[in-house]
């Protein structure tokens, strides 16, 4: 089983200077092997292995407690290893709203990320906490404000939210990393997933497609 605590995350970390701001972004040192997020019809599908989905919840628990830090998983070169054959390959951005970031400067930045400087990054046993099921219902309440912003630019997915909307979803991502493995090493034919909301419940609706899901699974 991969625990995440005790994982070491090799990154490389670039400072981009743009418009007057300055942005610190983090990336794998070794991107995925295998992973592959398209964009779909609900949003969008993510297929991982083991060590695609440990690298996805080590940049989830950054995200939420790295509010400076722009996380980047650049998928789109591993998408042609995934099984799916459907959808525009994409590339995954995380940050924290107060960054107030706008997804269509994520393209600039980009270009500019240059070799980075070799890091490795811990993340503590708190980072993914469970949490009550009251937590989670308020999430359905009008007026609730702490959902996951996502907008595609770039070919990117770009996730923006609060530490309270990343970590309401991040005990799901630590049990997709760390049990998944072993359930389809014990049952290859096991459905292994976890769907992640993105936006406000199509309820009480904000702008042209505002909610959606991001369905990240085990893929063989």
């Amino acid at each position: 089983m991969t625990r995440l605590a005790e994982r070491e995350w090799p990154v490389l970390v670039s400072t981009v200077a743009l418009g007057g701001k300055r942005y610190r972004v983090v990336r794998p040192a070794r991107p995925p092997a295998f992973a592959g997020l398209r964009e779909g019809r609900l949003g969008a599908q993510f297929c991982v292995d083991k060590n695609s989905a440990a690298t996805f919840a080590m940049a989830w628990g950054l995200a939420a407690r790295s509010p400076h830090t722009i996380v980047y998983l650049p998928l789109r070169a591993s998408a042609a290893a995934d099984p799916c054959d459907w959808g525009r390959p994409l590339d995954l951005v995380l940050l924290h709203h107060s960054l107030a970031f706008p997804p269509s400067r994520w393209k600039d930045v980009r270009a500019r990320l240059g070799a980075g400087s070799p890091h490795n990054v811990t993340l503590p046993t708190g980072t993914w906490p469970s949490r009550p099921a009251a937590d989670h219902h308020r999430m359905w309440h009008h007026g609730y404000r702490d959902h996951l912003r996502w907008s595609v630019a770039a070919d990117t997915l770009v996730l923006t939210g609060s530490r309270e909307a990343y970590e309401l979803r991040a005990e799901q991502v630590r049990e997709l990393a760390e049990d998944g493995p072993a359930h389809r090493a014990q049952e290859p034919e096991t459905h292994c997933c976890t769907e992640i909301p993105m936006g406000a419940w199509p309820r009480y609706p904000r702008r042209r497609h505002d909610y959606a899901e991001l369905h990240v699974q085990h893929c063989p």
